[in-house]
C-alpha cells in the first residue's frame, strides 16, 4: 500500500515548513525504513515542500500509523507545529499517491506552476533511497514513471519554458524596482545548484555586476567557473551590493551583516530560511522571502488544464497496468506452459530442433501481446473482472486478485 505526507506551500504555514526542513535530516528515510510496517520509504525534501512517500503493509489503521511514523522520525519540531502538521498536512494513500507524485514531478503543485527545478529533486530522492537501500519494487515503478510523466507534460505544454523558475518570478518582482540590471551590484550568497540557477538567470537579464559569497571556501572556484567575482568577507559583500540574493542552507544572514541603512533588496530564496526575518525591519531594506514570492507566483495564464489531463492519463494507465499484471502474468504463464510442453517433444538430435524451439518462443510473445494490450484496456476501463472471467470460462486460467480486492477494500472502506 502507498502512502504520502505531504507538507508545501499550499497546505502548511511557510513559518512551520522553515522549522520542519531544518529538522528534516538526510536519515529520514532509513529511520522510516525501519519502522515496523513499512517496506520501503523515499523522502523528498526541496526549498517549499516536504514529502515522505512510504510502501507500508496493508491494515486497517495503516495510514494512521504512517502519519505517526513520519511524525515520530522528525525530532526538534515543537509539540505545536507537530499538531499543525497533523491538521493541515495532506495524507494520501494508494492511487491518490501516484497522481500526486506525477502532478508534483510537473511542476504542478510548485508555487510557480511549471517549475522545473522540482524534476530533478524528485529523481535526486529516488537516487537517493536507491543509494540507501530504502526503495521498493512499487515505489521505483512509480517515481520512475513520475519522469517519463513529466517528460510527455513539457514536451506537450511546454510549461518549463512558460512556467518560469522561482528564480525567475523573483528576478521579475526584484527587477520592477531597478533602473537596469547591467548597473546593479548583485551578490549571490551560496555556490549549490539553485546558486547556480540564479547566475544562469541574472546573465540572461543582462547583469554584468555580480559577486558571490559562501562561508564553505567554495566562492573562488565557484566565481572562476561562473566568470563573476568572488567575496572573502560577507558584511563587506553586502555593504557594496544594491541586491543580495541567497541560495544556501549552511548559514544565516543576519541583521550584524548589513553594514547600513542605504536602500537595497534581499531576496531569500531558502528553506530553511538563509535571511533572519529580523533582517527585514531595518530601515531602507526590501525582504522578499518565499512566502511573499509565492503570493505572485500565480500564473494564471499557463491554465495547466491540459497538463493536468496529461497527468490523469498517465496515472490512469499505470495503476491500470498495475492491476491487469496478475492477468497478464497468468496469461504469460498459462502460454508458456503449452510451450514448454512441446519444447519437451523436440529430440536433442533433430537439426530443426533449435530452429524449433526459437520459432515457439517467438509464437508464445505474439500469442501473449493481444490479451496483455487487452488486460489493460480492460482495467484502464474499470472492467477488467470481465477479462479474468473470460480467461477462466475460455483457458481454465485463475487470476488471484486478492491484492486488488484488499485495495479496493481499501479505497471503499
Amino acid at each position: 500500500m502507498l502512502f504520502c505526507l505531504s507538507a508545501s506551500h499550499s497546505n502548511t504555514a511557510f513559518d512551520v515548513l522553515d522549522r520542519l526542513s531544518r529538522v528534516a535530516d538526510e536519515t529520514a528515510d532509513e529511520q522510516l525504513a525501519d519502522v515496523d510496517g513499512v517496506n520501503g520509504a523515499i523522502v523528498l525534501a526541496t526549498c517549499n515542500r516536504f514529502e515522505a512517500y512510504l510502501d507500508i503493509e496493508a491494515s486497517p489503521d495503516a495510514a494512521d500509523a504512517a502519519l505517526e511514523s513520519v511524525l515520530d522520525v522528525l525530532p526538534g519540531l515543537a509539540e505545536a507545529d507537530l499538531a499543525s502538521l497533523r491538521a493541515t498536512a495532506s495524507t494520501l494513500s494508494g492511487d491518490e499517491v501516484v497522481r500526486h507524485l506525477f502532478s508534483v514531478s510537473s511542476g504542478l503543485e510548485s508555487m510557480v506552476l511549471g517549475e522545473d527545478e522540482i524534476t530533478g529533486q524528485v529523481q535526486r530522492a529516488l537516487a537517493s533511497a536507491r543509494r540507501k537501500g530504502t526503495t521498493t519494487p512499487s515505489l521505483e515503478r512509480m517515481f520512475q514513471r513520475a519522469a517519463h510523466t513529466t517528460r510527455e507534460v513539457r514536451a506537450q505544454q511546454d510549461l518549463a519554458a512558460a512556467g518560469r523558475s522561482l528564480v525567475r518570478v523573483a528576478l521579475d518582482m526584484v527587477e520592477s524596482r531597478l533602473t537596469a540590471w547591467a548597473t546593479t551590484p548583485v551578490l549571490v550568497v551560496g555556490t549549490g545548484r539553485y546558486a547556480a540557477t540564479t547566475i544562469a538567470a541574472l546573465n540572461a537579464r543582462g547583469a554584468e555586476d555580480i559577486t558571490v559569497f559562501s562561508a564553505t571556501g567554495r566562492a573562488a572556484q565557484f566565481a572562476a567557473r561562473y566568470g563573476i567575482r568572488a567575496a572573502e568577507d560577507l558584511r563587506d559583500a553586502v555593504s557594496a551590493a544594491e541586491v543580495v540574493i541567497t541560495c544556501t542552507t549552511s548559514y544565516t544572514v543576519t541583521a550584524d551583516h548589513v553594514p547600513d541603512d542605504r536602500a537595497r533588496l534581499v531576496v531569500d530564496l531558502g528553506l530553511p530560511r538563509n535571511v533572519d526575518p529580523s533582517v527585514g525591519e531595518l530601515p531602507g531594506l526590501d525582504l522578499l522571502d518565499l512566502e511573499l514570492i509565492g503570493r505572485h507566483a500565480a500564473l494564471p495564464e499557463l491554465g495547466g488544464g491540459d497538463a493536468h489531463r496529461v497527468v490523469g492519463a498517465h496515472a490512469a494507465r499505470f495503476t491500470a497496468e498495475r492491476d491487469a499484471a496478475p492477468a497478464i502474468v497468468a496469461v504469460r504463464e498459462h502460454i508458456q506452459a503449452a510451450v514448454d510442453a512441446e519444447l519437451a517433444k523436440l529430440r536433442p538430435d533433430d537439426p530443426a530442433a533449435e530452429a524449433t524451439a526459437a520459432a515457439l518462443r517467438h509464437l508464445a510473445g505474439v500469442l501473449s501481446h493481444t490479451p496483455s494490450v487487452r488486460a489493460r484496456e480492460h482495467a484502464q476501463a474499470d472492467r477488467l473482472d470481465e477479462f479474468e472471467a473470460a480467461l477462466e470460462m475460455v483457458f481454465g486460467v485463475s487470476v488471484d486478485t486478492s491484492a486488488r480486492a484488499a485495495r479496493d477494500d481499501r479505497a471503499t472502506g
